[in-house]
């Protein structure tokens, strides 16, 4: 039933981000801080979703949720902190998609598609980091992030 829930869960954050990446007309900081935030809370709910199987892998989901919960707060409420990473801003989901991917790649090893959503992760932040270069367009951005979380719900799905 967790499982399930967690699926769900990525599929409808991934929708939503898909369908709404601006999100009217918010502030590149907000975007971005957004977008972790919902990874974050994505991560959390699937930490605590594992812990009773896996509990490195719950507390490394956890941990990194935690973390992104604060850095997507401070990206959202505060525009000091997005001019203190603005250099690396269009980097920053890109890389946690990659370190998310990773995570995956752990925490889902035993998984019939765990390679594959771990996978999907490492390549949609390399993707991300090489768009964002080039295009910097958040919408582009935003679609990336939504990608990765409904291929990761199907896959969990389809998984069982």
């Amino acid at each position: 039933m967790k499982n399930k829930f967690v699926s769900l869960l990525g599929i409808i954050l991934g929708i939503i981000i898909i369908a709404f990446p601006m999100i009217g007309v918010i502030g590149t900081s907000s975007l971005i801080g957004l977008s972790v935030l919902l990874i974050s809370i994505y991560l959390l709910v699937a930490g605590v979703a594992i812990i009773d199987y896996n509990k490195s892998g719950a507390i490394i989901d956890l941990i990194l949720g935690i973390i992104l919960l604060f850095l997507s707060l401070g990206l959202i409420f505060n525009p000091n902190l997005f001019a203190f990473l603005a250099e690396i801003s269009l980097y920053l989901a890109g890389i946690v998609l990659i370190i998310v991917g990773v995570v995956a790649l752990v925490n889902n090893r035993h998984a019939r598609f765990g390679f594959y959503i771990g996978v999907s992760g490492i390549i949609l932040g390399l993707l991300y980091i090489i768009v964002g270069t080039y295009v910097a367009d958040p919408i582009i951005l935003g679609t990336l992030i939504g990608l990765w979380l409904v291929i990761t719900g199907v896959l969990k799905i389809i998984d069982g």
